[in-house]
């Protein structure tokens, strides 16, 4: 269970680089980038052209390797989830 709540969703209706890592980490059974490094100790490694998530651990324990190129086909685009947060930071809320 994630300690982290989203406090909304929308679905992609583009491609972008935010859109092809929040795929990756949904095809190994992440919500996003929070969930994924709440349940791996390991840090996400990316691709340093690219910025693309390179490796990730799967809940059961395999692995998922992904290319340095877009892997997001457009036909999957609708069904990327992009979650947002509130600022739980007062602080930062004021600013």
């Amino acid at each position: 269970m994630s300690l982290i709540k989203p406090s909304g969703m929308c679905r992609a209706k583009y491609w972008s680089s935010e859109v092809e890592n929040a795929y990756r980490f949904q095809l190994a059974g992440y919500r996003d980038e929070l969930e994924y490094t709440e349940h791996q100790a390991d840090q996400v490694e990316k691709w340093t052209g690219s910025g693309f998530v390179k490796k990730l651990k799967r809940k059961d324990g395999s692995f998922y390797y992904f290319d340095q190129k877009r892997e997001c086909p457009d036909k999957d685009i609708n069904k990327c989830k992009l979650y947002r947060y509130e600022d739980r930071n007062p602080i930062k809320a004021q600013m």
